[in-house]
């Protein structure tokens, strides 16, 4: 953070230190209220992540949207403080990006986010709840907010470190999920939400960790990071996840011309499962009824249908029929129509608050919520997406190169968008998922744009360019 932002900071310290004394002298026993110290300590952590706002402000966000979604001490508080997070992270980071010196403000993505925000106003003052509708409208307005100036000023002023401990903060994860796991304890407490975050989140950003290590033994502690994100897919059974992660791999691979990584973890993934079925033979033998059952045919005790999609065939045949009542406006942003839906359990994904319901698609919640009116400048938002990812796909294929830090972001989105066509997170604030999918959408929009791309340039892994961009230095992404 700059100097004279921590100069604005100083002043609100002493106030609040004058507030603390003061109410102390009146009321001395509002420090025996456990309530009352438990937010006087969080907000002098997000004080203190405020400081070094461009270091660690955004992985604490992201550690306490993520906490959320656990079952480790302090998920339920965690709840309530995400929120304070995303706000202090928006209203700071807006005002640090306008004080930073850079050659561009804000392009047809933002105006076209700016956009999203009016439509979901619109169709969340027609909800059947409106107050929660706004509310989430709220939520949603925080977090473009943020993405937009904190988290583009967190990159701008020091790239390196921040790719850097992203990928960091994976590896640690995957490490420890894998822990608790061969441990016993469920640390998600549901197989889609790990499949998510192994499918998103962690395995795009450790196989790209891993083709750009700089060191012998980084590369080698990153390969077993990325190992475990493949058992974690194993263990989990998410369609989803392993669909996404497939589709980065693959496409990756023929990006980089480099079929024969498809072939090298077709023969890891053989050999895994080889393994398995010499250790313990029982074992997989009842494993392979159960992946007959639960990623084929998906079968469920109640309410379940058999087939590849039987599990979503429910879900989706409920929007349908509602996007039918409400096809132009739709229902309201984050609030569903709930006739006839009494039998759709809560999601696993994020949390229903008896105003919304499972979908099976982020993209038919959308419809639902905006109606087809309402969501057209969604639908743009995410083909900007596409058009940036594809640019970054184009590079790849003309450079062979992967070093540049457009490529881990992009890996995500495009998992992302994948996943999101099987669970209706994309728009769900609440969930860690959303806030890290779309952090890295307006990165990556940033390290594709014209006037970014060219000052920031070469944004690579390492403290020089890679011989592969010096021999064409005349290709940008932005020309793609």
């Amino acid at each position: 953070m700059t100097t004279h932002f921590r100069y604005f900071l100083i002043p609100l310290g002493l106030i609040g230190s004058w507030f603390l004394i003061t109410s102390l002298w009146r009321n001395p026993g509002i420090f025996a209220n456990s309530t009352f110290l438990g937010a006087l300590i969080v907000i002098e952590i997000v004080v203190g992540c405020l400081w070094r706002f461009e270091k660690i402000f955004f992985l604490a966000t992201m550690g306490c949207f993520l906490l959320a979604g656990t079952n480790l001490p302090f998920s339920v508080e965690s709840f309530a403080i995400r929120w304070l997070f995303l706000a202090f992270g928006a209203l700071v980071g807006f005002t640090l990006w306008m004080r930073i010196d850079r050659t561009e403000h804000f392009g047809s993505f933002h105006l076209v986010a700016l956009f999203c925000l009016f439509a979901a106003t619109a169709s969340a003052s027609a909800s059947e709840a409106p107050r929660t509708a706004l509310l989430k409208v709220l939520s949603l307005f925080l977090l473009l907010l943020y993405s937009a100036t904190g988290a583009r000023a967190a990159l701008v002023s020091r790239p390196g470190q921040f790719v850097g401990s992203i990928v960091l903060s994976c590896e640690l994860l995957v490490f420890g999920v894998a822990a608790s796991y061969f441990a016993g304890f469920d640390l998600f407490g549901n197989p889609n939400n790990l499949g998510a975050f192994v499918g998103v989140v962690a395995m795009p950003i450790m196989l790209w960790s891993v083709l750009t290590a700089e060191r012998r033994t980084q590369r080698q502690h990153r390969s077993v990071a990325l190992a475990l994100c493949g058992f974690l897919l194993y263990v989990s059974v998410c369609r989803a996840g392993i669909v996404s992660s497939a589709v980065v791999i693959v496409g990756l691979a023929f990006g980089l011309r480099r079929p024969g990584l498809v072939l090298k973890t077709a023969f890891c993934a053989a050999l895994f499962l080889e393994f398995m079925a010499v250790a313990s033979p029982s074992h997989m033998s009842e494993l392979m009824d159960s992946l007959n059952a639960r990623f084929i045919f998906k079968v469920q005790s109640i309410g379940g249908r058999p087939g590849v999609i039987g599990s979503r065939e429910t879900p989706w045949e409920d929007t349908i029929a509602a996007v039918k009542h409400h096809p132009w406006f739709g229902t309201g942003f984050g609030t569903s129509d709930l006739r006839g839906a009494g039998s759709v359990g809560p999601s696993p994904i994020y949390s229903v608050e008896g105003s919304n319901r499972e979908h099976g698609s982020s993209y038919l919640a959308m419809a639902e919520y905006m109606g087809i009116l309402g969501a057209a400048p969604f639908l743009l938002l995410l083909l900007f997406l596409i058009r940036a990812a594809t640019r970054v796909y184009r590079w790849m294929r003309t450079t062979g190169d992967v070093h540049h830090y457009a490529v881990p972001f992009a890996m995500v989105v495009v998992a992302g968008l994948i996943h999101a066509c099987f669970e209706d997170w994309l728009f769900a604030v609440g969930s860690y998922l959303c806030v890290f999918f779309w952090v890295s959408a307006f990165l990556l929009i940033d390290l594709t744009s014209t006037n970014l791309a060219r000052r920031m340039a070469p944004l690579f892994v390492g403290t020089a360019p890679t011989e592969t961009f010096q021999r064409h230095v005349h290709v940008r992404i932005v020309d793609m």
